[in-house]
């Protein structure tokens, strides 16, 4: 068999694994994120321990790219069978791009936003909502991403039936 008839034959789900690889992206730009997040807090917290719950708070702000990625790469391999056309699966690839590639990008940013609020945590304690406020902002990308790569899913069966 030539790679024609292989990818022809089974390129519906490779392309829809390459999907939930684009939706797993946002995971990685998580990790990124929350590791900017965790050594800027890293040198706040054994000067002043006490501070560690609100610096958390700031880490966890970039693991949200993570989780919508996982949720419609979920999705996506619940929707792979051996027998999806290559226009499906290609279909399948385009739903994990945003969320792949804006959640990663927005995580990063998050991550370096959130480390800024660690250094306003480190200042003035009483201004911390404002660090989370702005870290909160760049959020709103993701959950963008996150919702056009939620409505391509669901007209999956719109156009494939």
């Amino acid at each position: 068999m030539n790679f024609a008839t292989w990818i022809v034959e089974n390129g519906g789900v490779v392309f829809g694994a390459v999907g939930v690889i684009a939706a797993l992206l946002a995971a990685i730009g998580s990790a990124k994120g929350l590791s900017i997040v965790g050594q800027a807090a890293s040198g706040l917290v054994p000067e002043e321990p006490q501070k560690f719950g609100k610096t958390l708070i700031l880490q966890l702000l970039p693991g949200t790219q993570g989780l919508y990625g996982f949720v419609i790469g979920l999705l996506i391999l619940l929707k792979l069978s051996g027998d999806m056309s290559l226009g499906q699966g290609m279909y399948l690839a385009l739903v994990g791009m945003p969320i792949g590639f804006v959640g990663w990008g927005s995580a990063v940013s998050q991550g370096k936003v959130a480390a800024s609020g660690v250094g306003i945590l480190a200042k003035n304690e009483s201004q911390t909502t404002k660090g989370i406020i702005y870290s909160v902002m760049v959020e709103t990308y993701a959950l963008l991403a996150f919702v056009i790569s939620l409505l391509l899913f669901f007209n999956f069966t719109k156009f494939f039936g």
